[in-house]
């Protein structure tokens, strides 16, 4: 083999070792980044179901107030 040939060998071995990495740590952020958009929805979804809590206990919405009696 001429040294030309191998020096490109050792090249695409390097170059592709590094994208094995890259796509390694890419999966690795990616799975963190579900993690935190999961306990984000849990979170949004447990707040939803308090502001529900909090409407259903409202006897009058602010739209359905009669207007004061000097206006």
């Amino acid at each position: 083999m001429s040294d030309d040939v191998e020096r490109r060998l050792i090249d695409l071995e390097a170059r592709l070792a590094h994208h094995e990495r890259m796509a390694e740590e890419m999966s690795d952020q990616l799975v963190r980044q579900s993690r935190v958009i999961d306990l984000l929805n849990q979170r949004v979804d447990h707040l939803w179901a308090q502001l529900q809590e909090i409407a259903a206990g409202w006897t009058n919405l602010p739209g359905e107030e009669p207007p004061p009696p000097h206006y």
